[in-house]
């Protein structure tokens, strides 16, 4: 076994790899958004839970924003996967995340606590993790296994 490489790994990571960790997490969040608003599109209950929850959050025009956001997931997801026009799918992604935090994710955390338990619980919100995800992937590009790639050539 090579212990220098394996140190260096340790330390650094290894660029050889980071192709294949872009792949991962771009199709990843892809597929996730691209299945969540295709739910929300074509399942009644799930659009009905999605209308419910903007309605809670007082969103203007619930009715025609479930299906706009719903639509912004399922094409954004689909794009991401695909690693096709992936800097605007990210963007468009990232803003309903950011959206979805403000108005909803941050009302249900509980109040009163400390700017140390506060910053805890915002930071294991998904949607957080989520945003930081697209920030990694606009700043990183959409990799080698990606249509982008292809057609930058």
């Amino acid at each position: 076994m090579d212990w220098k490489w394996l140190v260096r790994f340790d330390l650094l990571g290894s660029r050889a790899l980071e192709q294949y960790a872009i792949f991962l997490v771009r199709l990843s969040l892809g597929l996730f958004f691209a299945i969540s608003g295709a739910r929300k599109l074509l399942v009644a209950d799930s659009r009905q839970t999605m209308s419910e929850t903007l309605v809670r959050a007082k969103v203007p025009f619930p009715h025609l924003m479930t299906y706009f956001v719903s639509a912004v997931e399922f094409v954004g997801g689909s794009l991401l996967a695909a690693g096709l026009l992936s800097s605007l799918a990210c963007v468009a992604l990232m803003i309903d995340m950011i959206v979805a935090t403000l108005t909803g994710a941050l009302s249900a955390m509980p109040k009163g606590l400390s700017p140390v338990n506060w910053l805890d619980n915002f930071l294991y919100l998904p949607e957080v993790l989520y945003v930081l995800f697209f920030i990694w992937l606009l700043c990183s590009g959409p990799g080698k296994f990606s249509v982008d790639y292809w057609l930058a050539g």
